[in-house]
């Protein structure tokens, strides 16, 4: 009687075994398929990134800027002698 029932009972947990070995490696599937679709959604991110920060620094260079100035606002650069300097000696005082 007992090898009867240790018989049933492999027969009855061999096949959930089973089930959840495919059902692992189905989820295992869907994960890597996730990651894969993640690291391309990062490579992109990256690669904007990178398109963004080029930009950023070509629209901040001195000279774009100095265009800008001199033609779309109308300013001239001030010749040393004619900048007016202040320099506060000592420390910050308290007028309250």
């Amino acid at each position: 009687m007992k090898t009867a029932m240790l018989l049933y009972f492999f027969s009855l947990t061999i096949p959930v075994f089973l089930g959840i070995a495919a059902w692992q490696s189905n989820r295992f599937s869907e994960l890597e398929w996730e990651i894969a679709q993640l690291e391309r959604s990062q490579e992109e991110w990256v690669e904007s990134n990178k398109r963004l920060i080029a930009g950023i620094a070509v629209l901040s260079s001195s000279e774009r800027i100095a265009y800008i100035a001199k033609h779309d606002l109308g300013l001239i650069k001030k010749r040393p002698e004619e900048v007016l300097q202040i320099r506060i000696e000592g420390g910050r005082k308290n007028d309250g």
